[in-house]
């Protein structure tokens, strides 16, 4: 009893009822860390920034009463503050529960969002430990007044108000410093919320978000509809009219898009020890049903892979700096795929990928593009060692997907997002091949690489046969392609001995050639398949596709040129704005010819040429910029399309959807599972998770990746 009266009289003085307020506050986040939120700390220095993280903010913020000397402002100010810091707090669990994300301010604003965000019943949301966000509230309150606690009278020098705030503000610089040792680029590379939120905490996310939706909406609010007319003039300019031997030859086909993690050109038909590391791929890549390219580069930045989505989706690039779909995918105007080919051909979309739906801001996007399902890590088992740091292995993947591939409305646009080649490139010993021995460089990144792409290999061959069994095959165009790079430059000289060749002798040409990454549209049924020498790049694989579905693109806002096109344009730019074409190589300014891979002194002729080129790839990635920096397909409507509203679009309960439409559309319905039934069956892998129970239980189901190292947010 003295020490609970010990307790009241501290907190009787206003800054122990300070201490109180922030004690309280903290309690509660870390309730909504560890049991609502899914932050993914994977050790102990994440840990202990997890912890901390909430204080600097919280002291700032309840602090600002200590300037308000009267004791009538000061306690009101300090609760109301309180109060408004746990809504939010009680906000974002509600919002994450319903939607594996964090409320953005501008979701806030916009009662819209809002009611979308939480859609369906609040109630329904809220769970039994949800009244220790409120209780601490209703006590103090009540003990302020039955004055257990006594108000306190005597003003404080505002100097400790100033000392409060500094000492709040030095304290924050250190939780971002080591946020930073442990996330570099915390705050200028953001692809996931969550990560904010872990090293910074709630209060200075929704802060950083505030002023980057600031920035944005300032940036967009001066753009008028005449700063489109440069892209109109420049696009229209750039198309490149379809090839009539090939436009059309997939129309009606169901379209299957397998997004290979980390997968470079030099993995075909490599092989180790004298066994090829995938050969299946390698076969696929060779057939006469493909038309595969040898000289196909990523050119993402740092957005990696959804800088790569981002190209293929729409044809435009990604950002200078950050992710496009972190920074502005939230609320951009799109002509994407998914929505082309449903208001053109009436095609179901969806998307497979085995981790969380907030990771890239996924979850928004995707309903900016107007996809209609999303197939997160949510939809599959996820437990034990079923998943890496990336989400679900890649031929747990396509077998657990079946499930919703089979209940889509034909024909569809599919597109499977693996993970499993991603570095570091660490595979359970029971996943690899016993007959597949890797190389021995001495650098693990290097050597594990070839055998986590030989377990993609394999996935994909597994995915086929499911393909071919159940009929699906042959009613579909399956497009396969490296997103980017897997080997970093700062490891390529180790690679260098896998690829025979000297590493003293290793240079920046070959570090632009190696950013060469595998295109190969697969269309069972053709016979006169081939592997192209033409150059290309991301940014022209969606008109390439809308041409083989017969949909002309002259009218959309694509920065790229269908590959099959006599106008083609086969100067690939890259993202930093070096370049590569059939000829030269620009690195820095520096021009390597392709033929010896040397530096150039080139002639008047050739310099004409590379300065052309050179303009020619500024100019396309200024005007990229300028379109989705500021927004500017708002002000653009082609003829027949209709612009996405994403408040049509919820990814909650999409079998019960699929089943439904299906049950609705009875005999017409034109999905796979309509017309033979259920296909699992049909699925046959040898994963040995699937063959016995996970032997790793301390494994955490699934988590947001941490990429603390190296170049692991790839």
């Amino acid at each position: 009893m003295k020490y609970v009266q010990s307790i009241l009289a501290k907190c009787s003085t206003r800054i122990g009822f300070l201490i109180l307020l922030i004690s309280c506050f903290w309690a509660k986040t870390m309730l909504a860390y560890f049991v609502d939120f899914k932050l993914g700390v994977t050790n102990p220095f994440q840990f202990i920034i997890v912890v901390i993280n909430p204080l600097a903010t919280t002291f700032l913020l309840v602090g600002i009463a200590l300037y308000f000397k009267k004791s009538r402002t000061f306690y009101p100010i300090a609760i109301i503050i309180d109060i408004l810091n746990t809504v939010l707090l009680y906000l974002n669990v509600i919002y994450f529960r319903e939607f594996t994300d964090f409320m953005t301010v501008s979701t806030m604003t916009g009662y819209s969002k809002v009611n979308q965000g939480l859609s369906g019943s609040s109630i329904a949301l809220t769970n039994f430990h949800d009244v220790f966000y409120w209780i601490d509230l209703v006590v103090i309150i009540a003990l302020l007044v039955t004055k257990k606690i006594k108000i306190d009278h005597r003003p404080l020098n505002r100097r400790i108000g100033l000392a409060v705030t500094s000492f709040s503000l030095l304290f924050f610089a250190i939780n971002l410093s080591l946020g930073e040792m442990d996330r570099p680029q915390l705050l200028t590379r953001t692809f996931d919320r969550t990560y904010i939120v872990k090293y910074l905490g709630l209060d200075a996310f929704t802060v950083y978000d505030g002023l980057k939706s600031q920035h944005n909406n300032d940036l967009r609010a001066t753009a008028t509809k005449s700063e489109l007319d440069d892209v109109l003039k420049f696009t229209h300019s750039h198309y490149a009219k379809p090839n009539k031997k090939y436009y059309g030859i997939a129309k009606g086909k169901n379209v299957i898009i397998l997004h290979l993690e980390s997968f470079q050109q030099f993995l075909i038909g490599k092989k180790i020890n004298g066994k090829e590391v995938t050969p299946f791929l390698n076969k696929l890549y060779k057939s006469k049903s493909s038309y595969s390219f040898r000289n196909f580069f990523h050119q993402v930045g740092q957005g990696k892979t959804s800088d790569a989505e981002n190209m293929l989706e729409t044809s435009t690039y990604g950002l200078p700096q950050g992710s496009l779909f972190a920074q502005l995918g939230s609320d951009n105007t799109f002509q994407a795929a998914p929505a082309i080919l449903k208001q053109r051909r009436n095609y179901t979309s969806a998307v497979f990928h085995g981790n969380v739906a907030s990771f890239w801001n996924r979850n928004n996007v995707y309903k900016e593009m107007g996809y209609q399902y999303f197939f997160d890590a949510s939809y599959y088992d996820t437990s034990g060692d079923r998943s890496m740091g990336y989400g679900l292995k890649d031929k747990l993947l396509f077998r657990d997907s079946v499930k919703y591939l089979q209940n889509l409305q034909q024909p569809f646009y599919a597109k499977y997002i693996t993970v499993t080649n991603h570095f570091p490139y660490d595979l359970d010993k029971e996943d690899t091949s016993p007959n597949f021995k890797t190389t021995d460089t001495g650098d693990d990144v290097v050597d594990n690489y070839f055998v986590t792409a030989h377990y993609l290999d394999q996935s994909i061959h597994e995915f086929y046969r499911y393909l071919k069994k159940t009929g699906l095959l042959k009613n579909s165009m399956i497009v396969l392609y490296g997103d980017h790079y897997g080997i970093s430059d700062s490891e390529n000289k180790n690679l260098a001995k896998a690829l025979g060749k000297n590493p003293d002798d290793w240079t920046d040409y070959d570090n632009a050639q190696l950013q060469r990454v595998p295109l190969i549209i697969n269309l069972p049924g053709t016979k006169h398949g081939y592997v192209s020498n033409k150059y290309a790049g991301e940014i022209d694989v969606l008109p390439t596709l809308m041409h083989l579905l017969g949909i002309s693109t002259k009218r959309y806002v694509q920065f790229g040129t269908d590959i099959f096109s006599k106008q083609h344009d086969q100067v690939v730019a890259f993202r930093n704005q070096d370049w590569v074409s059939p000829s030269f190589t620009s690195v820095s300014g520096d021009i390597y010819s392709n033929k010896t891979g040397q530096l150039m002194k080139l002639t008047k002729r050739q310099k004409k040429q590379v300065d052309k080129d050179k303009a020619r790839v500024d100019k396309e990635l200024s005007l990229s910029d300028s379109l989705n920096e500021k927004n500017l397909l708002r002000f653009y409507h082609p003829k027949g399309f209709e612009t996405v509203d994403p408040r049509k679009y919820n990814y909650a309960n999409g079998y019960q959807k699929e089943r439904e439409i299906a049950d609705k559309r009875g005999k017409k319905s034109t999905s796979l599972y309509s017309k033979r039934g259920n296909t699992i069956k049909d699925y046959v892998t040898n994963a040995p998770e699937i063959h016995h129970k996970s032997t790793d239980s301390n494994r955490i189901k699934i988590t947001n990746p941490d990429a603390s190292n190296n170049d692991s947010s790839r």
